[in-house]
């Protein structure tokens, strides 16, 4: 686990606006606390272009190239919320789709590791470069397809999934270790909800939670 260190001062308005996201989070029904801390830590402009930084902490999304977006806060800390509540440990988590990095750096300072996927090589190094300039070092980078997870490092506590397949790949929920949550977006392009996936055993127990838009999931690579 890790803590941020923000560089450069994020000033008192980006401050005051950052603290005024987190109470928009609990009041909107975020509820654990380690997760709404961590979002306070995190200075989400570091992760966009600098003529969106004033944006930085609305609760919305916004673009960060290549067709691709940094999520919504809310999604951000209600995925991190129903992978890490009410859990004492929080060992291995394997994330698919790095984009610019936000959602690795939340996780980061909630998890012992991150193993992060992207198939776009440049959001990947862009994403790298800003984490480690922020002293994030427990994280593992991989420039692969996210369908097929990352073998070689499982089984994972978590898996969190930042784009969304029709159905959480099967190759995937089998690298959850026993007891592990794997959370995503499932669904087509018009009708997405998140589930939450809880492996016990051989068997993998659903939970389909709230309704989201997220870029489809897809295989393959790109520079």
């Amino acid at each position: 686990m890790m803590s941020i260190a923000s560089g450069r001062e994020i000033g008192f308005t980006s401050r005051r606006t950052q603290l005024r996201l987190v109470s928009q989070l609990r009041a909107q029904g975020i509820s654990d606390e380690t997760v709404l801390t961590t979002i306070a830590q995190v200075p989400r402009h570091r992760f966009v272009e600098e003529a969106l930084q004033s944006r930085a902490y609305e609760d919305t999304a916004l673009p960060i190239g290549r067709q691709q977006t940094i999520s919504q806060p809310y999604i951000v800390a209600l995925m991190t919320q129903q992978l890490v509540n009410g859990r004492a440990h929080m060992g291995k988590v394997l994330e698919i789709g790095t984009g610019c990095g936000y959602q690795t750096a939340v996780l980061a300072t909630l998890f012992s590791r991150v193993y992060t996927i992207e198939r776009i090589g440049s959001l990947l190094e862009t994403a790298r470069q800003t984490l480690q300039n922020l002293g994030v070092y427990n994280v593992s980078y991989r420039h692969a397809d996210g369908t097929k997870g990352w073998p070689g490092r499982a089984p994972f506590d978590s898996i969190i999934i930042t784009a969304a397949p029709g159905t959480v790949p099967r190759g995937l929920l089998d690298q959850l270790g026993d007891g592990g949550r794997l959370i995503a977006p499932e669904g087509d392009r018009y009708n997405q909800h998140l589930t939450r996936v809880v492996r016990q055993g051989q068997r993998f127990r659903r939970e389909i939670s709230t309704p989201v838009v997220f870029v489809p999931m897809l295989s393959g690579t790109e520079e």
